[in-house]
Order: structure tokens, then sequence, then C-alpha cells
């Protein structure tokens, strides 16, 4: 029962943090998303200009390309104990000396700055992915805590507290019957020692009796003896000189 309503807690504390940080990424995620919406609209008008000043420069960037120059490197972050996936945009400077010549000729400067608008939206996209790859993984953790801590709440504390009563209902019955046990055992001790008690008095009545009765026995004879002694001696003695 502790050890439950201890896990129990403990969950739902897991929980209501894990809740608390889920709106705080579902705010950041609305507020990025205006954001990055807003990049990717200026990159469109930035890449249309630069189309325009410099005409389709795309092939061209594409074959000066030999390794990509921006890398997304993802990290792990510990929220209550749940693993955060989170990444990082990493600009190494590979490949920025090959579009170096890229709009020589005309239109170098909306490149550029198609290029670094790009890039600004870029960055706003992987912290947009690493918003919404955390959300997804803390709805997943939350509700899989929420599901143990309804688990315990309604499932495990109700058998348990139900074992407690069941062993608890049987302990009382268990100290009823030993009580009455106890009861009967001591009324029967209490007869058998009162019939002993009787019995015993009445032993010792009826030999109180017996020694009453051969007292009045032997007084009876003592006295007939002497009545007897006291005749003898009251009688005349025989004597053959006297002639009457």
């Amino acid at each position: 029962g502790i050890n439950a309503e201890y896990g129990h807690s403990l969950l739902k504390k897991k929980s209501d943090a894990l809740t608390v940080r889920f709106r705080a990424i579902l705010r950041q995620i609305i507020e990025d998303k205006k954001l990055t919406g807003e990049l990717l609209r200026d990159a469109s008008f930035s890449l249309a200009a630069a189309t325009y000043a410099a005409g389709d420069f795309g092939s061209t960037v594409r074959e000066n390309v030999s390794e990509a120059s921006v890398k997304v490197r993802m990290g792990t972050e510990n929220a209550m104990g749940v693993r955060l996936p989170v990444f990082e945009k990493t600009h190494d400077g590979a490949g920025h000396d090959s579009q170096e010549l890229t709009g020589l000729a005309r239109g170098g400067q909306h490149i550029k700055k198609c290029k670094d608008t790009f890039l600004k939206s870029l960055t706003g996209l992987v912290k947009l992915a690493s918003l919404q790859t955390s959300f997804v993984t803390l709805d997943h953790a939350i509700r899989q805590t929420n599901r143990r801590v309804n688990a315990i709440e309604y499932v495990i504390q109700p058998k348990i507290r139900n074992t407690i009563s069941y062993i608890q209902s049987e302990l009382d019955e268990r100290d009823r019957e030993d009580f009455f046990r106890l009861k009967k055992i001591t009324t029967k001790k209490g007869e058998e020692i009162a019939r002993k008690d009787a019995a015993r008095k009445e032993r010792m009545d009826r030999e109180r009796a017996e020694r009453t009765a051969n007292g009045a026995d032997a007084t009876a004879g003592a006295s007939q003896e002497e009545s007897a002694n006291l005749l003898n001696a009251l009688q005349p003695a025989d004597n053959d000189d006297i002639v009457f």
C-alpha cells in the first residue's frame, strides 16, 4: 500500500512536470512556425528576385556542390527521465568556396542574399523539427505515464485495499474465534473448579459429620462405663461373717 502510493505520487509529479514542459514546447512551436513561415516567404521572394536578376542558376549551383556545407547533428536532452531528441545545425564551410563564383557575371548580390535568407530559414526549420520531435516524444511519454498512473490508481491500489480489507477481516474473525474459544475454555475450567470445590466441600462435610458421630459414640460409651463403675462401687461387698 505505501509503496503503491509512493509510486503513484512520483508518477503523478512526473506527469505534471512533463505536461508543463509539453505546453511550453507547444507555445514555442506556434511562435517558431509563424517566424519560420515568414522566413520561408522571404526566401521565396529572394529566390524569385535572384532568378529574375541572374536567370536560372540552379544547375550551376548543383554542379559546384560536392559536399553539404550545412549538416544536422542530433543530441538528446533529459526531461524527467525522458530523452528528448534535439537537432542542431552545424555549418562547417565545406562547399562554401565552390559557390563563390556563382553569379559573378550578373545577379551575384541577389544570389548571396537568397543564400543567406535560405540559411536563416534552414535554421528555423531545424529548430522547428527539434521542437516538433520533442513534442511527439513528450506526448507519447505523457500518455504512457498517465496510463501507469491510472493503472496504479484504479487497478493496483483497489486490489491492494481489497486484499488488506480481506486480511483484516480474516484476522478479526480469527480474533473473535480465539476470544470465543478462550471464553469457552475459561467457562469450562470455572465449572470444573466449582465442581471440584463442591465435591471437596461435600467430602469435608461428610468427614466432619463422621467425626462428630464417632465423638458422640465415644462419649456415650464412656458415660455408660462410668455409670457401671459407680454402681459397682455403691453395691455392698460380699461378707460371709454378716448374717441377715
